[in-house]
Formats: C-alpha cells, sequence, structure tokens
C-alpha cells in the first residue's frame, strides 16, 4: 500500500496540476453536499444549517483557489498547495469543534458525514504535502 502511495505522490510531482483540480473539485463537491443535500435532510445530520452554510462558503473558498492555481499553473506550485494544503487541515479543525459543540443534537448518519469527510481530506493533505517535498 505504502508503494501505490508513493506511486501516486510521484505522479502529482510531475503533473501537480492535478492534484490542485483534485482538491478544488472535491472543495466544490464538499460545499455542495453541505448546502443542498446536508441542508435539506438536516434533521437527518443534526447540523444546524448555518453551521452546513458557513462550512459550505468555506469549501468554496478552497475550491476558488484551486481552481485558480489549476488555470494558472504557476511556477510556484509547492508554497501554493502547501498553503491549500494547511487551510484544508484548519477546515478540518474547524469540522471537529463544530462536531464537539454540536454533538448533542448529531444524528449517528452526522457523525459517519463528518467523519468521512475529514478522513477524505486528511488523504488529500497527505498526497498534497507529500507532493511538495524533494
Amino acid at each position: 500500500m505504502i508503494h501505490k502511495i508513493q506511486q501516486l505522490i510521484d505522479t502529482f510531482r510531475k503533473k501537480p496540476r492535478q492534484l490542485f483540480l483534485v482538491d478544488g473539485l472535491g472543495a466544490l463537491l464538499t460545499s455542495f453536499s453541505l448546502a443542498v443535500v446536508l441542508t435539506t435532510f438536516q434533521e437527518y445530520i443534526g447540523m444546524p444549517q448555518r453551521m452546513l452554510y458557513f462550512l459550505s462558503i468555506v469549501g468554496l473558498i478552497f475550491a476558488t483557489y484551486s481552481i485558480l492555481c489549476y488555470f494558472l499553473n504557476p511556477k510556484n506550485w509547492q508554497s501554493l498547495l502547501r498553503i491549500i494544503a494547511f487551510a484544508n487541515l484548519g477546515y478540518c479543525l474547524l469540522t471537529i469543534r463544530y462536531m464537539y459543540l454540536f454533538y448533542e443534537s448529531l444524528t449517528t448518519l452526522g457523525l459517519l458525514y463528518f467523519i468521512l469527510e475529514i478522513l477524505i481530506i486528511f488523504a488529500i493533505v497527505a498526497l498534497e504535502l507529500g507532493t511538495t517535498k524533494s
């Protein structure tokens, strides 16, 4: 498995633009899920709608950043990739904080959604940081 992860990192190191695209599309998917799907079924999730909308806006900001980096194809991609990686970690910390603050109202489905989202983002962050290493 470690060999497969290293292959993926090597692939993204050769084409770092692709990682910005993956990050940006993932952030768009997260934003859509939060603002449309989860707010529609909020009673089954348990997170207050205002928090879902706020997290969605953060996701849109991250998506804009990553997609711009994809299209601009900057020479200093390593530092820009580190920025979004640490921003993604900040998003995870914010989500964990919301999970803690609203734990009593979160449903099992809501907890599962946010835990899965955090795990996926952690995997992307690991790829991003691994790709930026020389």
